[in-house]
């Protein structure tokens, strides 16, 4: 078995063919980073929960997707923007809102791992992990 060179769109990856297929919820190898992801998730009402649950190998993040109607799922997109061989930084000054701020970006910084918006209320810029909306 080979080791993911990004599990960070390997996450994301998870989540899209998860709603894509209708599921209720999705397992994903848990990190520190992964988990900020989710909460941020979480608190912007894209997903209903998350919780770790403990394989005794590795944890497990597991996600319970979110969906408006039957069929529709609250998030329609999950773009990767920084990845290891091209890495996306913005400044401060730069920060803007995502799609007329129905999206956001999930943003890390030195104040952690935060959106677009507190980002431009701290006044902090730093590499965009990703784009969701």
């Amino acid at each position: 078995m080979s080791a993911i060179s990004d599990p960070i769109a390997d996450m994301l990856t998870r989540v899209r063919n998860s709603i894509k297929a209708g599921h209720l919820k999705v397992d994903i190898p848990s990190s520190k980073i992964k988990v900020a992801i989710a909460k941020i998730l979480k608190e912007e009402g894209f997903i209903k929960n998350f919780k770790l649950i403990d394989d005794n190998k590795q944890k497990l993040l597991r996600v319970y997707l979110k969906y408006l109607t039957d069929s529709q799922p609250a998030l329609l997109t999950l773009r990767r923007v920084s990845k290891p061989g091209r890495r996306v930084y913005v400044k401060a000054e730069e920060l803007r809102p995502v799609m007329n701020n129905i999206g956001i970006w999930i943003i890390s910084t030195p104040k952690g791992i935060i959106t677009n918006k507190v980002a431009k209320k701290l006044n902090v810029g730093g590499e965009i992990i990703c784009e969701i909306s």
